[in-house]
């Protein structure tokens, strides 16, 4: 498979320019845009579980954006609690339709992006086509609030998590209607060591939705 590179793209959001990632696939029927950790810890769109998620949607034949909250990089403005990082991905989802001419949407999201792409599908007239959260942050962000949610999703959750509770993920979200969790034993919140396995659990997910006709 060929690669296409990223490119970076500077839009207008809604605190002021958001800085993107866009890798843009000629024919490509979906668009992966996919949300990054807390920024008040080190998060950004250049974190390595954001890069396993770009690299998998890619690999499965869609065009993908990662972008830089409010206040991260070349972003501008300041952060915002999840409620403007929140609009920040729902401007970022209102370009990639204006602009890749892609009919679905798949909205990923780790730890802090993963509750904002909850939040963020939400929020949508129509629920994405696919929506994967990596060990999505439950306690620190009301997460609780988007229950039951909408529509399906899946959760790659590590049980040695020691930034975002296990129990509490499990507990939240864990066979709940539409919910598909995979568990990864012996595995922290960054994936380390297990970025492999990471991406190929989400292409296998991505792959299975694909060809089950469920495509939203």
């Amino acid at each position: 498979m060929s690669r296409v590179a990223e490119h970076v793209q500077l839009i207008e959001g809604p605190a002021g320019l958001l800085e993107m990632l866009v890798t843009k696939v000629e024919g490509a029927d979906s668009v992966a845009v996919i949300c990054h950790p807390h920024p008040l810890h080190g998060g950004t769109m250049q974190n390595k579980v954001v890069h396993t998620l770009m690299r998998a949607a890619r690999d499965q034949g869609a065009s993908t954006i990662r972008f830089n909250f409010r206040g991260v990089g070349k972003s501008a403005g300041a952060h915002a609690d999840g409620i403007g990082e929140i609009e920040d991905c729902l401007a970022v989802i209102g370009w990639a339709r204006a602009n890749l001419g892609a009919d679905k949407l798949w909205l990923m999201g780790f730890s802090f992006g993963g509750y904002v792409a909850a939040a963020a599908a939400s929020q949508l007239v129509s629920w994405p086509d696919r929506l994967v959260l990596v060990a999505p942050s439950v306690e620190k962000l009301p997460f609780d609030e988007l229950m039951p949610l909408a529509g399906p999703a899946v959760v790659m959750m590590g049980e040695a998590d020691d930034v975002v509770a296990s129990a509490a993920v499990f507990e939240l979200l864990e066979g709940k209607s539409g919910v598909a969790m995979e568990r990864f034993a012996d595995t922290g919140h960054f994936f380390h060591g297990r970025l492999v396995e990471l991406k190929d659990a989400v292409e296998q997910y991505l792959r299975q939705i694909a060809n089950s006709g469920s495509d939203g």
